[in-house]
């Protein structure tokens, strides 16, 4: 189960960030407590998350010991939180880094007559960035995820690496640079996945949205891997 996230700590990590209000207050603790419960329906053997594996293995031995400052990140807030209630003694951490060339693309389109096309498909992102912190300002984290987590939101996210292919040509290629970056980090995550989850095992995996089209892709072509949707089992 691959379930897309956003930031919970409000980081300023990406280009564009959803604005969350704080999800240490009563009422989005219940929140968060009901989506783990409805996680746990899927009976997990395996949380994986967004975190480094050093880093994983240290905060959820803390998490567990009870010793962890109050966090509002989404992997303590969600991975750590559907492991405990598992019982599981590890969580298992699988990001990597990986590069990110933007600035040829933007050289590129700047002196190809293409910087209109890249300014567009920014701006959309920002204005969707806007409408999803619009959701969570009115509506409960829980329906917030069932959003994200559509199959087909996935795949118009994605889409956005696909169109990089046009800034470009002959042997000058940035945009194809971008996404061969962008998919070589997310199969390096999934080569991590696969090597965490045991023969039977059920896993979930917590990562932000924007690498749910390319890992749901990966787990669905591993054979002897099915892939369960996170909208049958997160709250309403």
């Amino acid at each position: 189960m691959i379930v897309g996230t956003f930031h919970l700590d409000n980081p300023g990590r990406d280009v564009f960030n959803v604005q969350v209000d704080d999800v240490l207050t009563d009422r989005r603790q219940s929140e968060l407590a009901g989506i783990a419960k409805s996680l746990a329906r899927f009976a997990p053997t395996v949380v994986m998350v967004e975190w480094p594996e050093a880093l994983t293995d240290e905060r959820y031995a803390s998490f567990r010991a009870g010793t962890l400052p109050p966090s509002r990140n989404e992997v303590v807030q969600l991975g750590f939180r559907l492991a405990a209630l598992r019982e599981l003694e590890r969580v298992h951490g699988i990001d990597v880094e990986g590069d990110f060339p933007f600035e040829p693309v933007k050289v590129y389109a700047n002196s190809h007559g293409m910087a209109p096309r890249l300014d567009a498909a920014l701006a959309g992102a920002g204005k969707e960035v806007q409408a999803l912190s619009e959701r969570v300002r009115t509506g409960s984290l829980g329906s917030v995820l069932r959003y994200m987590n559509t199959p087909s939101r996935a795949l118009e996210n994605h889409g956005f690496y696909v169109d990089m292919l046009r800034y470009g040509e002959g042997g000058t290629q940035p945009g194809a640079r971008l996404a061969g970056a962008w998919y070589a980090r997310n199969l390096t995550i999934c080569a991590r996945l696969l090597q965490s989850l045991p023969a039977g095992g059920r896993a979930v995996v917590f990562f932000g949205e924007g690498h749910a089209y390319l890992l749901r892709q990966c787990v669905i072509e591993a054979p002897d891997v099915d892939l369960v949707e996170a909208n049958d089992y997160l709250p309403k």
